[in-house]
Parts: structure tokens; C-alpha cells; sequence
């Protein structure tokens, strides 16, 4: 299943605006989040952010590396303070939405990439993961329908279509692999 992708294609290797200074750190965090050294890349981005609290790109990758962590709530934390303070910008609430997915709250991370996709339409990712969502949630639906009447057969169709569609066998998810390089566009300073 691809809801794994929602915060792994987005890799925080952004455009930024600002300091040639400012530049450099950001960079430096966004390298050591790459190769793997999370403690160190986590330690380094809440150093930047002591003094530079609104910077949007460190917030950013400061959720991707809690997210990789594992410190889901965490990193709802931050990315929900990014949709608040930037709710231009789409890549926070598909954030958002691979993180509700991964706690199995679909409605919640439905609602996130709807308003990715309000906050910039042509935002193809979020279109493709949303169609994930209904996907996943189509599955649940079938399943339901199966577990009330065994005998559907037409529920039973359309669940191992559905299941064949998201990678899923027995019902169990599949594991993605991320996507790198996606970047998120640079907020007005």
C-alpha cells in the first residue's frame, strides 16, 4: 500500500529564502536526515529552531525526522502548527495524512488531504493518496459487508480487486518504499 508514501515523498531539500547562513544549516540538517543520523539531525534542527522558532522549512524536516522516528504524535504536533501558521502550504497536511493513516484514522487523514488540495489544487500527490484513503476505506466497508453476509460475492469481488489495487494480501498492508524528492515551495518570509 502506498500510504507509507504521504510523508516520504516529501523530502525537505526546499528553496529557501533567506540567509546564505540560514541556507547552510537548513542544508546540513536535510543531509544528516538523509544519511540516516536522525539523533544527530533532530538535535541539530531544535538548535536552529531555539532561535529561528517560525522557520518553516526546519519545522518541516523536523517532523519528517520525528515521524521516522516513530514519535508519531510528535510529529503531528509539528506539522499541525505548520498547516496553522502556513495553511498555504499542502506538503504539512499530506504529512498529516500518511501519519493519521499509520494510526488507521482515515477520516482524519482524508480531511488532511482535502485541505492539501484546497491549499494548492494541482497538487498531484495529494490527489493520488487521497485516492488511497477512499481505497483503504472502500476495503473496510467490504469487509464489513462480508463479516454481516458471507455469501456477497459481489462484496467479495470488489474487496480482492481493492486489496489487489492497494498491494494488500489477507488483508494485511503492504510495505511501501518512500519516494524521495519532493520539495515543499518556500513560504513568504
Amino acid at each position: 500500500m502506498v500510504l507509507l508514501r504521504f510523508f516520504a515523498t516529501v523530502v525537505a531539500c526546499a528553496l529557501l529564502v533567506g540567509t546564505p547562513v540560514l541556507a547552510d544549516d537548513i542544508q546540513e540538517i536535510n543531509q544528516q536526515y538523509r544519511k540516516g543520523d536522525l539523533i544527530g539531525a533532530l538535535d541539530r534542527a531544535n538548535h536552529f529552531l531555539a532561535s529561528h522558532p517560525q522557520d518553516a522549512q526546519a519545522r518541516f524536516l523536523k517532523g519528517l525526522i520525528l515521524a521516522d522516528q516513530g514519535k508519531t504524535n510528535e510529529a503531528i504536533a509539528v506539522f499541525t502548527g505548520l498547516t496553522e501558521d502556513y495553511p498555504e502550504l499542502p506538503e504539512p497536511y499530506n504529512n498529516l495524512a500518511a501519519l493519521y493513516a499509520s494510526q488507521s484514522k482515515y477520516d482524519a487523514a482524508r480531511y488532511a488531504l482535502e485541505l492539501a488540495i484546497r491549499a494548492h489544487p494541482g497538487y498531484a500527490t495529494a490527489h493520488e493518496n487521497l485516492g488511497d484513503i477512499y481505497a483503504k476505506m472502500a476495503s473496510i466497508a467490504y469487509d464489513k459487508a462480508l463479516a454481516l453476509d458471507r455469501t456477497n460475492t459481489t462484496a467479495q469481488t470488489k474487496l480482492t480487486l481493492i486489496r489487489s489495487m492497494l498491494g494488500e494480501q489477507s488483508g494485511k498492508p503492504a510495505t511501501a518504499k518512500p519516494l524521495p524528492d519532493a520539495r515543499p515551495p518556500a513560504p513568504a518570509r
